[in-house]
């Protein structure tokens, strides 16, 4: 089949989540002997096709703009039905990127990553396409988050501006992925779109490139956490943790390190000399397989978090609260250990730095999760048969 896949982000390097899922499914898709062009918003100052060049026929660019809504648009776009954040980064390139690809290819099937891609779907004339990777669960969530009630009521009207906005676009997709039940259960209870299947294609490692950074040698007392600032969820899980969890966890151990990767964004934490801020690198598997626990803090969002699975894929134990593990198959107190009160949270890391026979239990066990549930040779016959079913 001829497959064209609509992408927000440009899939290579491979330095974030969703980068690397994209860059898994496209792999995929070629792997199976289809053909792809992929049109993608260049969200990031360097492009390189050449990595890509092995798994797309054709690769197509367009430059990511914001700051289309100006003057009396602007004024009014509270008013109108399509969000805020749709109306100012529409693109006319994207729109003529696609009519001119279905205008010289025969593509049997549309492939379009997450919303900010699948919006576009009223310009593809009819040709069966895949809504990839609906996430409702930041959206729906936020309100509750949110101690101010003018801001409470202003969060659940964006929210429900997001949710009508995304039923309309269903109009154009005739099936649907997510990465969790959680997920799967937000859409049938709030998109009315009853003949377009939703199917759980969960996140995932290729554990075969996280084996050879395993290591028995863990830093003594050290935790990791991997995330940019970028995403608000990131920062807000490490100023909670800083704030309210890591001076717990210094009163039992007075020497423990937090080593956090990622762009920072310039954005502050409570101060603590324990903790190294070492931004963005590019390869963080060796960081995660040196030390004792990776941490996933997380209070709000939605998916699943490829920080937990790339932990287990290199035997590092994982804390992580409630919301930080949603989404995964995984059992408190099996895979990873579990807590959402800061001393609770506490208490749980200090149990895994001062017990390596629960820590080395725990890696185990949640390195064979991974390795039978959250490996893309598992995940990717799953969606193949999705895009299968797509055929004319």
């Amino acid at each position: 089949m001829n497959i064209l896949f609509l992408s927000a982000w440009y899939p290579y390097p491979t330095n974030n989540g969703s980068r690397l899922r994209i860059f898994n499914l496209l792999k995929g898709i070629a792997h199976a002997g289809h053909k792809i062009t992929l049109i993608s918003f260049e969200d990031q100052p360097l492009i390189d096709k050449a990595g890509l060049a092995d798994i797309c026929c054709d690769i197509i660019t367009i430059p990511w703009e914001s700051g289309q809504l100006t003057g009396i648009r602007k004024r009014l776009a509270p008013l109108n039905r399509t969000p805020h954040s749709f109306l100012d980064t529409f693109s006319d390139k994207m729109v003529g990127a696609i009519e001119a690809v279905l205008a010289q290819k025969d593509i049997d099937i549309v492939i379009a990553s997450q919303i900010k891609a699948a919006a576009y779907g009223e310009y593809l004339k009819g040709i069966p396409a895949i809504f990839e990777e609906l996430e409702l669960g930041v959206m729906h969530d936020q309100p509750n988050e949110i101690e101010s009630l003018l801001h409470r009521s202003r969060y659940k009207l964006t929210w429900y501006k997001h949710k009508n906005f995304v039923e309309k676009v269903f109009d154009h997709y005739q099936a649907c992925t997510v990465v969790s039940s959680e997920e799967k259960v937000l859409f049938e209870k709030n998109i009315n779109q009853p003949d377009v299947p939703c199917h759980v294609i969960p996140n995932g490692v290729d554990v075969a490139q996280y084996v050879d950074y395993q290591t028995s040698k863990k830093k003594k007392n050290t935790l990791i956490y991997t995330g940019s600032y970028g995403f608000f969820a990131n920062y807000d899980a490490m100023v909670w943790f800083v704030g309210k969890v890591l001076p717990i966890i210094q009163e039992r151990v007075p020497d423990v390190k937090l080593t956090i990767t990622g762009d920072h964004k310039n954005k502050l934490l409570p101060e603590n000399s324990a903790v190294k801020l070492v931004g963005f690198v590019d390869d963080i598997r060796p960081l995660i397989a040196e030390s004792a626990v990776s941490l996933a803090p997380l209070l709000v969002g939605g998916g699943t978090r490829l920080k937990i699975l790339e932990a287990m894929a290199l035997c590092t134990p994982v804390v992580a609260t409630s919301k930080g593990a949603q989404g995964l198959d995984a059992i408190p107190g099996v895979h990873y250990q579990k807590a959402d009160a800061p001393r609770d949270f506490a208490d749980e890391v200090v149990r895994l730095l001062h017990d390596d026979s629960l820590a080395q239990s725990i890696a185990d066990e949640a390195y064979a999760l991974v390795h039978s549930k959250y490996d893309w040779g598992v995940i990717l016959p799953q969606f193949m048969e999705v895009v299968e079913c797509l055929k004319k």
